[in-house]
């Protein structure tokens, strides 16, 4: 059956996607969301809603003797006005959970950004397919990841034999919120973000939630989390509040235990992780916002400056070190009444000694090695022995 006219097309229903908490049907496709569209509707920030359209960690699985896995896309590609283009998106194809392929999908929308104005534009773009051939013909559970930084919408799955969604194996449910470093930024491809190799390694099934310059304890978003089922829940904070510039120290501390407070009406007793925020020197002791480098710019490349004065810490602006110490002492004050509640200092995962060795090549993201290091890290110190994840028997 692989003659091309015998290639069956299987309907894209939810049972065959993971990682996804919403499915919109559009005129030219099926896209998944990372928040559920009362959550979009409270929010007309278009970071966020370009964000969450990326499908970091949402993935297409089924089981299948097919040789042969073809899926159409349409893709949004983004450029940016005086960089060089970026790569095409990624989608990684596991057979059995072992990456055994890779591909990209040319054509699609695409999206022109000015960093110097923040002027956007979209133009239409056409559907692309890819296509895996070569597999093995036996019974094997097929995983194909979505890209992490690209808005993809599914048209539709061919194959050579006949697919079917893969039955629960009972692992435990991991859903991680954070800003663009959770979300993969600069991350080598979807399977390998830092998120999708810690659940990997800890034998858990991930929705991330990691949304790009989004992480901002938006009350949405934790509503969203309340009402997500699962058995794991971890939240990294402060990158995000910094680097724009949100909010002032005497409103910090309210939001986060606002936030903390709406999860926990959902998940009164699910072991629930805070991460403070990885070392990113600009930002150490200088507040936000941060800005792209126009003079880096100018020359081809893509950098990012921390805009802030650190005399504004008197006033209440936030730097990383203000972020941590607060995240610190928050946790230290609800675990009282708490025993689920852990802490994590996100200088754990990337510290000094890191950022000498593999420095961030923007200022604000890691590379696809540090994406490797921190995923690393975290299955240790979190799923690991005396992690509290594992310490609750995850």
């Amino acid at each position: 059956m692989n003659a091309e006219n015998d290639m069956l097309t299987t309907p894209l229903t939810a049972d065959l996607l993971r990682g996804a908490l919403d499915l919109e049907r559009t005129e030219r496709g099926l896209l998944p969301h990372r928040l559920p569209a009362r959550a979009r509707a409270q929010c007309d920030d278009g970071q966020l809603a370009m964000a969450e359209s990326q499908p970091s960690g949402v993935r297409l699985v089924f089981r299948t003797r097919a040789t042969v896995v073809e899926l159409d896309t349409l893709p949004t590609k983004r450029v940016y006005v005086g960089v060089p283009p970026r790569p095409d998106g990624v989608y990684d194809l596991l057979v059995d959970g072992r990456l055994v392929d890779q591909g990209g999908v040319r054509g699609g929308d695409t999206l022109t950004l000015d960093m110097a104005t923040g002027n956007a534009r979209t133009e239409s773009g056409p559907v692309g397919t890819l296509r895996f051939d070569g597999l093995p013909g036996r019974e094997k559970d097929v995983e194909i990841w979505l890209p992490h930084n690209e808005t993809t919408q599914l048209v539709a799955l061919r194959t050579d034999a006949p697919v079917e969604p893969v039955v629960d194996q009972g692992r435990k449910v991991w859903l991680h919120h954070g800003s663009s470093i959770s979300q993969g930024s600069d991350a080598a491809s979807p399977s390998t973000t830092w998120p999708a190799l810690a659940a990997s390694l800890g034998g858990v099934e991930l929705i991330n939630l990691g949304l790009g310059g989004s992480a901002l304890l938006d009350p949405f978003t934790a509503r969203a989390m309340r009402d997500t089922p699962a058995d794991l829940i971890s939240v990294k904070i402060g990158i995000n509040l910094v680097n724009a510039d949100l909010m002032r120290l005497r409103a910090f501390a309210p939001a986060v235990h606002g936030f903390l407070d709406t999860v926990r009406e959902g998940h009164p007793t699910t072991p629930l992780l805070v991460v403070s925020p990885v070392l990113c020197p600009i930002h150490e002791d200088t507040p936000g916002p941060s800005a792209p480098d126009l003079e880096e710019l100018a020359a081809g490349r893509l950098r990012f400056r921390a805009a802030g004065d650190p005399a504004e810490r008197a006033s209440g602006k936030l730097t990383l070190g203000d972020v941590r110490r607060e995240l610190s002492r928050l946790v230290r004050q609800r675990a009282v009444d708490d025993p689920h509640l852990y802490h994590l200092d996100g200088r754990d995962l990337y510290g000094e000694a890191d950022a000498a060795e593999l420095p961030l090549p923007d200022q604000l993201h890691p590379d696809a090695a540090t994406h490797r290091r921190i995923g690393t890290r975290f299955a240790e110190l979190v799923f690991g022995g005396g992690g509290p994840f594992a310490a609750e028997g995850a």
